[in-house]
């Protein structure tokens, strides 16, 4: 984690301690009082609420008993299983749980020193990019004496109230935590990628081929600290929190706590005789609750497995809410599954590391189009480039890039009514290679990929891209929808993600004296073919260089052939408005100087075809 942690609402944990324990007094959190306006944003929302302390609820309180796990907490009436479904989680991984509540020793209560307990906790949450330290006081919502939204199994544990407070403070109210998303609340809690997957439109309940390359995916996340949780849409014709034939709840985020393949049958010396099963485990927020179907906790299939392996698996035959399901049952009972990604960038793993690179952005509306920001998604032709527009580079022959593209935490303006998720996604342009100022109209460059466009928080794209210089477009799928977002690029190699801000070269006093460009050349050249044989084994290595004044472009080698396909696109800014661009073939060689193959001469005036020409080779 960033040793940079920033301070909601400016406030600082042991300064505040520091004062109620010299005060002698328990702290009270004037930025987040034990009011209705903490528990509400919507002023027809009611409910007798008393609030008490953890002293008042029992005898000796603990923020942990025996400490975390999945199993600890159950949600209360709030809507929020989403959340709950994201501490179940959260609790499986200690060294992220431990980024969430820093220094959890020293915040616990000590019966043998009363004295130094003030009533005041920190929680650390990855809000907007950066980690952010909410401070909140030991006050909350009851009614009858118990609590009435998260709470733990055990009655003097405190851990998950205390932290849903700070996680409503963040949000503005308690009733902004109704109704969300897990892979929201994971992407709070650990700074991970998320990702949302339709199972329906994948048809992974259907192909097993999507279905088996989904599980090795998902087995990978899981192991490699990632989290998983699933759910069934309300839209499947179901309304929300009704039960399934099979005992699956409607609407209902469920976390995933482990994916497994179990083998069936005997180990014979060197090799298993066996059939091999692929397994899902998931828990029910409620702790109650669970799937009926084949191998569910008490079906007959478990009677196959041996007793030490039940107990590898942490069968338990009881009502607790985590149960067992295969993963071709999982894949066709529900609907929609969010993964969230811990994306490596440490060099000291034995995973691959990733290269990180992120922006912080906003869609801004302007009257003037060349200063508006807000211009829509790729259909409004008009206005698409009107965008913020980054550009980055892939140094490989091919890499695999990740995108993720996050739009601001809305919650806090349920209060005004806009709490709404904002319809977002992005393009991906292969632009000029020399490429430097902004994109103002189509022509030569290339859309190679587009994200899902989606209400969510945050949309994410996996793709393997080629050489060359990329423009990342951001939007909103309506034009003219001011909001602030961030960008996260990762790559195998560095690739110098930067924000195009100019139109076009800057007029500088030098300019005056050697003149500013008059004319703008996109080309790209495609592919060349009947090149002359330069080795024995009858290939070349070619490459292309355009030149046009005092500016040239060189593409990459392409080995071992007399009919390259370069896609290679360049841009020039020229002084003259009659200056030729020159395209010249060569072939590289590692010890003697390059052969050069021919050239071709464009005239390059605005008059030229726009379409595919095909031009000869001379000299």
């Amino acid at each position: 984690m960033s040793s940079s942690v920033q301070l909601f609402r400016g406030q600082r944990y042991q300064e505040l301690k520091g004062q109620c324990l010299l005060q002698g007094r328990l702290f009270e959190d004037p930025e987040f009082p034990a009011s209705g306006e903490s528990l509400f944003y919507d002023s027809a929302a009611k409910g007798k609420v008393e609030w008490k302390r953890p002293k008042d609820l029992c005898e000796d309180p603990h923020l942990l008993v025996d400490g975390m796990s999945s199993h600890d907490f159950h949600q209360g009436k709030l809507g929020n299983c989403w959340f709950v479904a994201a501490c179940s989680c959260l609790a499986l991984r200690k060294s992220l749980w431990q980024q969430v509540i820093p220094d959890y020793k020293e915040q616990e209560w000590d019966p043998q020193n009363p004295r130094k307990y003030a009533g005041i906790f920190r929680f650390r949450f990855w809000h907007f990019g950066e980690w952010t330290e909410v401070v909140v006081d030991d006050l909350l919502p009851t009614e009858n004496g118990d609590l009435i939204y998260c709470h733990s199994n055990v009655r003097n544990e405190f851990w998950s109230a205390l932290l849903e407070k700070a996680y409503a403070k963040l949000a503005g109210s308690y009733q902004a935590l109704d109704g969300g998303c897990a892979a929201e609340a994971l992407v709070d809690f650990t700074g991970a990628v998320a990702e949302s997957i339709n199972l329906e439109e994948g048809k992974y309940g259907e192909v097993i081929s999507e279905q088996m390359k989904l599980f090795e995916d998902l087995m990978k996340v899981h192991k490699r600290g990632g989290f998983i949780s699933c759910f069934i849409s309300e839209s499947s014709g179901r309304p929300s929190e009704a039960e399934t034939e099979m005992g699956l709840i409607v609407g209902h985020a469920y976390s995933v706590t482990d994916i497994r393949k179990l083998r069936l049958g005997e180990r014979l010396l060197f090799s298993f005789k066996a059939e091999k099963l692929f397994m899902i485990r998931l828990r029910n927020p409620w702790g109650r609750k669970e799937w009926h179907g084949a191998w569910s906790d008490s079906s007959e299939e478990w009677k196959k497995v041996s007793d030490s392996e039940r107990k590898n698996l942490g069968l338990t035959v009881k009502n607790d809410g985590e149960f067992w399901m295969t993963f071709e049952d999982w894949c066709k009972n529900f609907t929609d599954v969010d993964i969230c990604r811990t994306v490596n960038t440490s060099y000291f793993s034995l995973h691959k590391t990733w290269e990180k690179e992120m922006m912080f952005g906003a869609w801004a509306k302007h009257p003037e189009p060349l200063l508006n920001r807000s211009g829509g998604c790729f259909d409004n032709r008009e206005t698409f480039l009107q965008n913020p527009q980054y550009l980055f580079d892939v140094k490989k022959a091919e890499d695999k890039v990740l995108v993720s593209l996050q739009q601001e935490d809305r919650r806090k303006y349920k209060k005004e009514g806009k709490g709404d998720n904002i319809t977002i996604g992005f393009e991906i342009l292969k632009v000029e290679d020399n490429r430097r100022y902004r994109l103002h109209k189509l022509t030569v460059q290339e859309r190679v990929a587009t994200s899902p466009y989606s209400n969510t928080r945050s949309v994410f794209l996996r793709r393997t891209l080629q050489r060359g210089r990329y423009a990342l477009i951001p939007t909103t799928y309506i034009p003219g929808v001011p909001t602030a977002f961030i960008l996260r690029l990762y790559t195998d190699v560095p690739s110098k993600l930067r924000e195009l801000k100019a139109d076009k070269p800057k007029m500088t006093c030098w300019s005056l004296l050697c003149g500013y460009p008059r004319r703008v050349t996109q080309i790209k050249v495609h592919s060349a073919e009947g090149l002359q044989k330069q080795d024995s084994s009858g290939g070349a290595d070619p490459y292309v260089l355009i030149k046009c004044e005092k500016q040239s472009r060189r593409s990459p080698v392409q080995r071992g052939t007399t009919s390259p396909t370069f896609n290679t696109q360049v841009i020039f800014y020229s002084k003259d408005i009659d200056s030729p661009v020159t395209i010249q073939v060569w072939s590289s060689s590692l010890f003697l100087r390059d052969t050069f193959l021919g050239q071709a001469v464009l005239a390059a005036s605005p008059g030229e075809p726009r379409q595919r020409q095909r031009l000869r080779l001379r000299g």
